[in-house]
């Protein structure tokens, strides 16, 4: 009886940790999004993993990247956290943003660990169907 409570308290330990990671991944994700609808470059950019602060080297030309390249991660008018997946030390977390016209967008965040917080380490335009709102 005592071994099936350890197991059970060990898999519940488990899927909580996970959970947290997921929602703490998620979180860090939004705070962003936040930050572009305020056009606050400055605080978007604090949630990019160094390599990327440093491919772009300001709050300023990342911000003009962001909104020329990708319009509808910076307006969104929906943002859906579709689904997670760890591999080693990174988290890979699929998106669906909705543009003003209602058309879906899908990305995979790339997010990785520097020193107990997580960051956003790239974007990936990924293909998906047709979808629309």
């Amino acid at each position: 009886m005592i071994k099936i409570f350890a197991i059970c308290s060990a898999v519940i330990c488990f899927l909580s940790s996970a959970s947290a990671e997921e929602a703490t991944v998620q979180n860090v994700i939004t705070a962003q999004i936040s930050a572009f609808k305020k056009d606050d470059v400055v605080t978007a950019f604090t949630f990019a993993s160094p390599k990327i602060q440093t491919l772009f080297g300001s709050p300023e030309n990342f911000g003009q990247m962001v909104r020329k390249s990708y319009p509808m991660v910076w307006r969104p008018t929906e943002v859906i956290f579709v689904r997670q997946k760890a591999k080693g030390g990174t988290v890979y977390q699929e998106m669906q943003f909705f543009d003003t016209s209602g058309n879906g967008h899908s990305f995979v965040y790339e997010m990785i660990d520097i020193a107990g917080t997580w960051k956003i380490n790239g974007v990936f335009k990924i293909k998906n169907t047709e979808v629309s709102a």
